[in-house]
């Protein structure tokens, strides 16, 4: 047993590169949403293979509106094009719109959507993607 786990490992070469995958939550602009911009960044920075996507639902989405600035009124819109250039994908749950009457052409056009945003949560986790919300 001990001799085929050897092996097993010795297969992996360590210069492999690490691809996590994995889903950012943000359900709240003005308290997650700088935070996870940053936090999806330094993933990056330490793991330029990860697979990074952020689903956005309730006042979440709001970042991902055309002209949204921080509280510092520095926009979302920079960070968010750069990161979406490094491979990050934004989705933003349709329910919340039709919930608070928001129209797509509102949005970045780095935003995609998706039909709900817990059950896209939920997918990308049974999918193997691990789960952060800042």
């Amino acid at each position: 047993m001990q001799a085929g786990a050897a092996e097993s490992v010795a297969a992996v070469p360590a210069s492999a590169p690490a691809g996590d995958k994995v889903v950012y939550h943000v359900g709240d602009t003005e308290s997650q949403a700088l935070q996870a911009l940053r936090n999806v960044r330094n993933h990056l920075d330490a793991d330029p293979t990860a697979q990074i996507t952020v689903v956005t639902l309730a006042t979440g989405v709001d970042f991902l509106m055309e002209g949204a600035k921080d509280k510092t009124g520095a926009p979302y819109e920079g960070l968010v094009a750069a990161l979406h250039n490094r491979g990050v994908h934004f989705e933003v749950c349709e329910i919340t719109l039709k919930n608070r009457g928001l129209s797509k052409d509102k949005f970045l056009q780095e935003a995609d959507f998706t039909p709900s945003g817990v059950v896209r949560l939920a997918k990308l986790q049974i999918q193997g993607y691990a789960y952060i919300k800042p």
